[in-house]
């Protein structure tokens, strides 16, 4: 029994290009334009029920809980979605895979807009996380056939659709004041339909057929499924493909989550109305995506591999900051009982968020970068791992948000959980580093 994969479809980047496929030039500009769109409106649609919440809050009478769960919904389907998908954009082509999965939201965009139960909107939202499927996938079409020599800031292009979550931040609240909020979830159904008329008019896969093999003497031999499913596994128990994904992990969940949970946030700590603390949210998803190209150029250039260490170590001081509630402190002084009160001001809580979003971005496109570096050959089944223990994180953190504030009884509790996750995940990379040099760079 052999457990090397079955055969795929060779690099494009490898195999030469005839007179009827793109030209590279071409192919790498449609790329790296059409990929981030259709990933900022994935993203966006995963941001909707955070923007409207205090409506939906107030038409479903929902609890902290059931919203935080509401939340979570997209990014659990996401996370289940992600390798699946990774991998048969692998076999099939990322193109047809992201324009499947575009179009597969659209019914679910209208369902959002017709709901009128706790248990549809739940439904809804289970299958608007479907989209992860087209982020999956376009993270493997944009590995395979971005521009080689610019691979990182290809992958760090992609990975700032992620500011599509600002798109919902300015429109969302706009149209809900105007139209309400029943005609928001419409509002995306004509971009996701151009972008995917886009991608089947001027992108093309670059793929040789599925049973194409290197050994032009030798059939594939094709293995059973169960033979197929243990040599998964065995696959998976690699550490190797673990190594940098759990850290991109980490910066991936904590962006999802926080941009999902920053506009209530802000809401309830600063008594802003929901449209300003959607627009004071904005900065930190421009940060993170600009974070992110900055990052994946970078890692062109270098191979930042101690990067990290320094990324996560100034994250970790941002969190550490952010978790402090407001509080006061009574002193017995010589002269009498000093009160010091603090509490942080809008403008030191954002300017925390921006910088600490530059470099969460930057962990992020240069990450990726070094799993295409490591892993070019198996990025399918390393970035879709990813993308799924990133959304598995993301949608644990809305419900521990909200349960951590009701427990201590601080609106903080989200950071400080933050702070712990990043705290294990540097114990993790530091036992990574101990296994010697030849395993852990």
């Amino acid at each position: 029994m052999s457990c090397d994969p079955d055969p795929l479809p060779n690099e494009p980047r490898d195999a030469p290009v005839d007179g009827e496929s793109a030209p590279p030039g071409y192919r790498s500009l449609v790329v790296v334009v059409l990929s981030p769109l259709a990933f900022a409106l994935v993203f966006a649609c995963w941001t909707l029920f955070a923007v409207l919440g205090v409506e939906l809050r107030r038409d479903l009478a929902l609890g902290s809980v059931g919203f935080a769960v509401l939340l979570a919904m997209p990014m659990l389907a996401g996370a289940l979605a992600s390798l699946p998908m990774a991998l048969l954009a692998r076999r099939l082509g990322g193109r047809r895979v992201m324009l499947g999965c575009l179009l597969l939201i659209c019914p679910f965009l209208w369902w959002v807009s017709q709901a009128n139960h706790y248990l549809e909107f739940l439904l809804a939202g289970l299958g608007l996380g479907l989209g992860a499927g087209s982020l999956a996938a376009g993270l493997v079409y944009v590995a395979e056939l971005g521009p080689p020599r610019h691979t990182g800031l290809a992958l760090g292009l992609y990975g700032a659709g992620m500011v599509g979550a600002g798109l919902s931040y300015l429109l969302l609240p706009l149209v809900s004041q105007a139209y309400g909020w029943r005609l928001a979830p419409l509002l995306y159904l004509l971009p996701v339909l151009l972008v995917a008329a886009l991608l089947w008019l001027f992108a093309d896969d670059g793929d040789a057929p599925v049973g194409e093999t290197l050994d032009d003497e030798a059939p594939p031999v094709r293995s059973s499924p169960s033979t197929r499913a243990v040599c998964f596994a065995t696959r998976l128990a690699d550490w190797q493909l673990w190594r940098l994904a759990i850290t991109y992990s980490f910066f991936f969940g904590a962006f999802v989550a926080l941009a999902l949970w920053l506009p209530g946030h802000l809401v309830a700590r600063y008594g802003l109305s929901l449209q300003a603390a959607a627009l004071f949210a904005l900065p930190f998803t421009l940060a993170v995506g600009a974070g992110q190209v900055i990052g994946g150029a970078l890692a062109d250039r270098r191979d930042f591999r101690s990067l990290r260490w320094w990324v996560s170590a100034f994250v970790l001081i941002c969190l550490f900051l952010l978790s402090y509630p407001p509080f006061s402190m009574r002193i017995e002084g010589v002269h009498g009982e000093l009160t010091l009160h603090y509490a942080a001001p809008l403008w030191g809580f954002l300017g925390l968020l921006v910088a600490m979003g530059v470099a969460m971005g930057i962990g992020q496109g240069s990450l990726m970068r070094l799993i295409h570096r490591d892993h070019g050959d198996d990025m399918a089944l390393v970035g879709g791992l990813a993308l799924t223990l990133g959304g598995l994180f993301a949608a644990l953190l809305p419900p521990v948000f909200v349960l951590g504030s009701e427990w201590l009884g601080v609106r903080t509790a989200g950071f400080m959980f933050l702070y712990a996750a990043l705290v294990v995940c540097m114990l993790v990379m530091l036992a990574d580093h101990a296994r010697g040099p030849g395993r852990a760079r």
